[in-house]
């Protein structure tokens, strides 16, 4: 039976998010079996728009033998031919409900590397940088299982979130848009933590629902060699199919020097040294979404939470970018609502932010008393 959500949500997607036009081509990449009904329903929306779809399906147990097996050079050609693919396409659209995504879990540091580069760095950086895009997760009971919920609890959670009132979310954002391109100095303190960075001239970006779904960010971007303190992340968080917990940063001039974390402490440094940049930040983030308010192990939730900031070890994005370049970009959370310890955030020595909720008067409608 059909689902009328998926129709729904398609077409928030397809009219909302990348705002499909007639004769723009949509690539369309499904992560799992389950998401395949929701991916039928964005080739028509897509089509129904006007445009040319097309998909790619790319789930972890399909790309494990070659992830698992691959040279160098196999690697380098994987990334020439989808380079070819992302190029030509005009809108990009991802629904990643993988079933395991600890399927890439035992693959050795080097290729983790390879797959990294030719994914993110060669294919998905043009993405970013040059087409309309949006991606989401989709809820099967993987998800569910991670999120620690009831599979039809998490999806009617899901549901909620993803067909959110992102244009009322994007009026809200303008004032915290306008106050971070203003500010220079960030200092964020709570339990484990006190940091301090410029943000002097960066910028700052509204993600509204055109970009994640769901969505619920301003982000900015510390100067390069500005960032001083230390910093220990409250949120868990998978990357390359590792799950990694009590992530701490000690950090010197914009860089990581000391990198610890509950049992992984060698696989963490792994990734930090992937590249030169990848010991640097790339990303600073003020989580907004009223509906968001626990950690589920899921990136794009997770950084969206109410009362959270994340910050970004690796690529900047272009429009707040720092000069800071890698193969690597981690979203990782810190929650400061009360349940979570609490916490603080200044810009330019005055309180913006204590306990998760803003409280400067430009910024409260951004309190979910307000969004909801």
């Amino acid at each position: 039976m059909k689902d009328p959500r998926h129709a729904q949500l398609a077409n928030q997607l397809v009219n909302y998010s990348v705002d499909v036009q007639p004769g723009e081509v949509v690539y369309i990449e499904l992560k799992g079996l389950e998401t395949l009904e929701l991916g039928k329903e964005l080739v028509r929306a897509a089509t129904e728009a006007g445009g040319v779809p097309f998909w790619y399906y790319n789930d972890e147990d399909v790309s494990r033998p070659f992830v698992k097996n691959a040279n160098e050079k196999q690697f380098e050609r994987w990334a020439e031919f989808h380079k070819k693919m992302m190029q030509d396409s005009d809108c990009y659209i991802a629904i990643r409900g993988s079933s395991n995504p600890y399927d890439h879990k035992d693959v050795d540091a080097d290729r983790n590397k390879w797959y990294s580069k030719a994914y993110w760095d060669e294919v998905h950086s043009i993405r970013v940088a040059e087409k309309k895009w949006v991606v989401l997760r989709y809820p099967n009971s993987s998800m569910a299982i991670q999120a620690e919920k009831p599979t039809e609890q998490l999806e009617e959670f899901y549901y909620q979130v993803c067909n959110f009132d992102y244009a009322k979310m994007s009026v809200a954002m303008d004032p915290l848009v306008d106050l971070m391109k203003k500010t220079d100095k960030v200092h964020i303190k709570g339990p484990g933590t006190d940091l301090t960075f410029s943000i002097k001239d960066i910028g700052a970006v509204k993600c509204d629902g055109h970009r994640n779904v769901p969505d619920g960010e301003v982000y900015s971007c510390p100067v390069k060699d500005s960032i001083n303190g230390v910093i220990s992340y409250n949120a868990a968080s998978v990357h390359r199919s590792t799950l990694f917990r009590d992530i701490r940063f000690e950090i010197e001039n914009g860089k990581i020097i000391k990198a610890t974390c509950a049992g992984e402490d060698e696989k963490l440094n792994d990734i930090l040294d992937t590249d030169e940049g990848s010991r640097f930040f790339g990303e600073f983030a003020i989580g907004v979404n009223p509906y968001i308010t626990e950690p589920m192990l899921d990136t794009l939730f997770d950084e969206k939470i109410m009362g959270s900031f994340h910050l970004t070890p690796g690529q900047a994005y272009d429009g707040t970018h720092n000069g800071n370049n890698s193969a690597v970009h981690w979203d990782l959370v810190m929650i400061q609502t009360e349940e979570w310890g609490g916490g603080e955030i200044y810009f330019d020595d005055v309180l913006i932010r204590k306990n998760g909720i803003f409280v400067i008067d430009e910024l409260k409608g951004l309190n979910p008393d307000q969004l909801k």
